[in-house]
């Protein structure tokens, strides 16, 4: 019988994995209820730009005029802002089983990720997750976007891992199938449980 290949290493996705989404649609309609924004266009401004804000060649400054403050508006481009952040809460769970199997298997913690850097700077050291992730491979730092196949090849040529030894948790279950393309092991995460049980299956356990 074959000896299981060793995993070293995971790749995280942080919204929907470690962290809730940093600014998605419900997060939008909650905004354009809160600040009495048209939602519809704010939504089809959003949706012209957003990818452009992710990809770090937007600052979130700039994203805003286009999307909210592109006329005069009675609070503060701040306000907004401040509103934006406070809707990144953590998984508490996610974030402890990571760490835990980081400790018991030394393994090698990647965040592979599409986020505007204002809202990912914010979100790493909000939630500390410089404390147990070994670097960041984020749209806004590396200027692609999953599901472009680039930005999980600069996260495997940045490790130095082969991709069999790799595990890519992701709960878009299209950015598995692209990083499976590139033989990466891949976790659709639809919650904590499952996903525990998955990792178990490629010999990473808690206990």
């Amino acid at each position: 019988m074959a000896k299981k290949q060793l995993i070293t290493t995971l790749f995280l996705d942080v919204g929907g994995v470690l962290l809730t989404n940093g600014w998605d649609r419900k997060a939008r309609a909650l905004a354009a209820t809160t600040f009495k924004l048209d939602p519809n266009e704010m939504e089809s401004r959003h949706n012209l730009t957003f990818d452009t804000y992710e990809v770090g060649k937007l600052s979130l400054d700039e994203y805003l005029n286009r999307v909210v403050f592109y006329k005069n508006r009675s609070f503060s481009k701040s306000q907004f802002q401040k509103f934006m952040f406070a809707q990144s809460k953590s998984f508490p769970q996610m974030i402890d089983m990571v760490c835990k199997l980081k400790r018991k298997y030394s393994l090698k913690i990647v965040v592979v990720s599409n986020e505007g850097r204002e809202l990912n700077e914010y979100r790493i050291k909000k939630f500390k997750l410089g404390a147990f992730v070994d670097f960041f491979i984020s749209s806004c730092f590396v200027h692609f976007r999953k599901p472009d196949e680039d930005i999980f090849r600069l996260a495997l040529d940045v490790a130095h891992v082969p991709a069999n030894q790799v595990v890519y948790i992701d709960d878009r279950f299209m950015f598995v199938q692209v990083a499976k393309g590139l033989k990466i092991h891949g976790i659709h995460h639809d919650g904590h449980e499952s996903t525990c049980a998955k990792l178990a299956s490629f010999g990473l356990k808690l206990s």
